[in-house]
């Protein structure tokens, strides 16, 4: 089984060659928000950027570690299983973190589809991680797809929760009544 493992991850290199690049230069253009948000002066909490952009830029990060270590030259399956469990691990302490500053936030409290895509959806997904991790040890084929599905996941809802922080920077803090910085980005009518 080790030889299994060992031996199928070069057939994944450039898929992880991709997903890590991507959150990469993701992970750069969220600094780039945060730094927007700052300069145009929209009020925010520190509870509020830990809430929803700090967890954009943990899912980029996760992201390209995955890609790190599906591509390091491992020569024994469990180093790979230790390294994503533990990924996996503070993917989900990071998640309920994210999940108490957003329940204590002052400036904005999360509406449901808040509370899914920028709390369960990720925990569910670090769960996911987490079990990859511990599946290497004996079903490894499907491992290696949920890492890549995870990958993918934490690319995909990085980019949906940036982009969610744009929109809120170019039209919602024009509007009155409108939501926190790096929040959903939901403007209330007035």
């Amino acid at each position: 089984m080790e030889q299994l493992v060992v031996s199928t991850l070069p057939s994944w290199q450039n898929f992880y060659v991709i997903v890590g690049s991507a959150a990469g230069a993701l992970t750069g253009l969220q600094f780039v928000v945060i730094a927007l948000v700052a300069q145009r002066g929209i009020p925010a909490g520190m509870r509020e950027i830990r809430a929803f952009s700090s967890p954009t830029v943990v899912h980029f990060c996760l992201a390209l570690l995955i890609a790190a270590i599906m591509c390091a030259p491992w020569h024994v399956w469990w180093g790979i299983s230790a390294s994503l469990s533990v990924a996996g691990a503070f993917g989900i302490w990071s998640a309920c973190k994210a999940l108490w500053h957003a329940r204590k936030s002052t400036v904005y409290k999360p509406d449901l589809e808040d509370r899914i895509l920028y709390s369960g959806v990720p925990l569910l997904t670090y769960m996911a991680l987490f079990s990859a991790g511990i599946l290497f040890q004996s079903m490894p084929e499907i491992a290696l797809v949920t890492v890549a599905a995870v990958s993918v996941v934490l690319l995909v809802m990085g980019i949906r929760n940036a982009w969610d922080t744009v929109t809120f920077i170019a039209v919602g803090n024009n509007q009155q009544n409108s939501t926190a910085p790096g929040s959903a980005g939901q403007i209330n009518s007035p």
